[in-house]
């Protein structure tokens, strides 16, 4: 499923404008404090965080912000997420709305440690 079409996550983010290159950049910020081994990827022609496996995904959209910790990811934080629309693994932060960097940041470690977990069961 490796599209790497953009290169890398620096291309991928170049491609929207200043305002939104801005969010992505803290996103990624944040990603890579809450999981500083997790490798960097492009799949599903999203920024990609792996670490054990996918760890999160994100992109940008015409009115949000696309965040994809996988269906666990969302379901271990969904009265904090209540706000949010999403799907059964995705949440869509509005661009017009502060992006909640503190809780994207928990939704990683949840996930860093949730794929450590089944890795350390194999």
């Amino acid at each position: 499923m490796e599209n790497n079409s953009y290169g890398a996550i620096d291309a991928y983010i170049q491609t929207f404008p200043p305002h939104v290159q801005e969010i992505l950049q803290k996103i990624r910020q944040t990603v890579k404090k809450a999981a500083p081994d997790a490798a960097e990827a492009i799949a599903y022609q999203m920024p990609t965080f792996r670490l054990d496996g996918n760890l999160v995904h994100f992109a940008a959209h015409k009115n949000h912000i696309g965040f994809y910790p996988t269906p666990s990811g969302t379901e271990a934080f969904k009265q904090e997420l209540a706000q949010y629309k999403g799907g059964k693994g995705s949440i869509r932060f509005p661009l017009d709305k502060p992006i909640p960097y503190n809780l994207i940041e928990k939704i990683v470690r949840f996930r860093v440690a949730e794929n450590s977990s089944v890795k350390n069961a194999r």
